[in-house]
């Protein structure tokens, strides 16, 4: 029987990566005694596959929190809506607003108010694809290479067109926030745009789904008194709330969505 080379040796790849473990190409090519090139083949076709996510000079394994943003989409949607719905009580009409990166932002393009003359700046397609289907909101697109598993763009070119925006309110995109810990990112590229947002914006929402409170992650973004608000859902548990309390954080409470009349 004939044995496929390549396909074995991603098999082999893809089985380190499913079990938490980085690679590096550079070390993979002489175990397995082919060019970098190779190794580099193998890892698009992983990450493509969802297996793992490609970074200079290797890959990283996926972890709950850093799964691919489309994976994410469709996820707790009604959980997602009515924080967002929460959120739009501090929308001005006229703003000039951010969208980070995420699966919520999704959401909160779709519950933006309407004809409040706003214009929407995003780094993600997804979500310039979601707001141009609205047809009453003015898009500006940061561009820049797009990173799959974050969504959007932050690479350098990003961090210096926000460099350049004068942001009403952000909604910033999170991975955890904890009393300790603050806002946190899983990627440190990711973190540093938001940090950057942060530093362009004059005021940042911060909306979490109750599995992100009181959880941490690697990169710290910012501390939790300086958002204006962290919005949070209906049935949050209060010692967590009373935690982010206590380091700083203003909290509002999202209402649990209206069951449908049968």
């Amino acid at each position: 029987m004939t044995i496929n080379i390549p396909l074995a040796r991603r098999d082999l790849i893809a089985s380190r990566l499913i079990a938490g473990s980085p690679v590096n190409s550079g070390t993979l090519a002489a175990e397995f005694g082919v060019s970098e090139d190779a190794i580099r083949r193998d890892l698009r076709a992983l990450a493509a596959a969802g297996v793992c996510r490609r970074v200079y000079g290797g890959a990283l394994p996926l972890t709950p929190g850093t799964s691919p943003v489309s994976d994410r989409a469709g996820v707790d949607i009604d959980r997602k809506r009515a924080l967002a719905r929460a959120a739009m009580t501090l929308v001005e009409p006229g703003s000039f607003i951010f969208l980070d990166n995420g699966s919520t932002s999704l959401v909160i393009a779709e519950e933006l108010p309407s004809d409040s003359d706003l214009v929407v700046a995003t780094s993600s397609i997804e979500i310039a694809a979601a707001l141009a289907a609205r047809r009453d909101i003015h898009i500006h697109m940061v561009g820049g290479d797009v990173d799959n598993v974050i969504g959007g763009s932050i690479d350098g070119i990003a961090l210096e067109a926000v460099g350049r925006l004068n942001i009403d309110l952000c909604f910033l995109g999170v991975c955890t926030l904890s009393a300790e810990g603050g806002v946190s990112a899983f990627d440190g590229a990711d973190a540093t745009f938001k940090r950057a947002l942060i530093a362009r914006s004059r005021r940042t929402l911060v909306l979490a789904a109750n599995e992100k409170i009181g959880a941490q992650a690697p990169h710290r973004v910012t501390t939790l008194d300086t958002v204006l608000r962290v919005i949070v859902e209906h049935d949050a548990a209060d010692i967590a709330v009373e935690d982010l309390r206590s380091a700083g954080a203003r909290i509002l409470r999202a209402e649990p969505l209206a069951l449908p009349q049968s």
